[in-house]
């Protein structure tokens, strides 16, 4: 940890802030259904990533269908519950209390943002940043977009914790270099705990010290 620097705390929006995963489960598996049946379980296979990233891999040239499911997709996110995940705002208003500097990183675009802040208007005003899938050419699993957090604060990867719900996500924090904590919102706590330096349920009884620590004890 490098004491001249910022600490960051850099969080996933679904899954992590919002609890909106289980709902995304459901539209893709059935979007997986009707376009894409080879591929089983479609809707945890296409987690953290964008929607031109789900396109590019496996609705390529399907121009029709794409516009089909975008149209679909953002009905669905207009009508989609916004709920926090247990603790999050508290931990968040914990963090600023002590200087730390906050940034949501996350693989959706701008247009869905605008539902959960419609829902949450103060989410602007608990973060310094929200970073979103405009923001940078390759999603996770790559770790572009967490290191886009780490400079946008003018800091170092051994001064940021990722928060994080899917593979994906994991991957692209391990792959940032930086501490990863796993939230158990979508996949099972044994399935993610090889993946990160810890695992919790929500933000229920975690603090600004049980971070520290985790950078103190890299």
């Amino acid at each position: 940890m490098d004491q001249t620097k910022k600490i960051a705390a850099l969080f996933d929006c679904d899954g992590v802030i919002i609890d909106t995963e289980s709902q995304y489960t459901v539209f893709w598996d059935e979007v997986g259904r009707k376009y894409v049946p080879a591929y089983e379980n479609f809707g945890k296979m296409i987690k953290g990533q964008t929607l031109v990233q789900i396109y590019d891999r496996y609705f390529k040239g399907m121009e029709k269908e794409q516009a089909t499911i975008t149209e679909e997709l953002n009905r669905f996110e207009n009508e989609m519950k916004y709920e926090y995940i247990p603790g999050v705002a508290d931990f968040m208003k914990e963090l600023r209390a002590h200087g730390v500097k906050i940034a949501v990183v996350t693989s959706s675009n701008q247009q869905k943002m605008q539902n959960v802040y419609v829902v949450h208007p103060e989410l602007k005003e608990l973060v310094d940043r929200i970073l979103t899938s405009e923001d940078f050419t390759r999603s996770k699993p790559a770790p572009d977009c967490f290191l886009l957090g780490a400079k946008v604060f003018d800091t170092v990867k051994e001064n940021c914790v990722v928060f994080e719900d899917s593979f994906h996500g994991l991957e692209a924090g391990n792959a940032a270099g930086m501490a990863v904590v796993g939230l158990s919102t979508t996949n099972p706590a044994e399935a993610i705990q090889d993946k990160c330096k810890l695992v919790i349920p929500d933000f229920t009884g975690f603090g600004y010290a049980q971070m520290m620590k985790l950078l103190a004890d890299a």
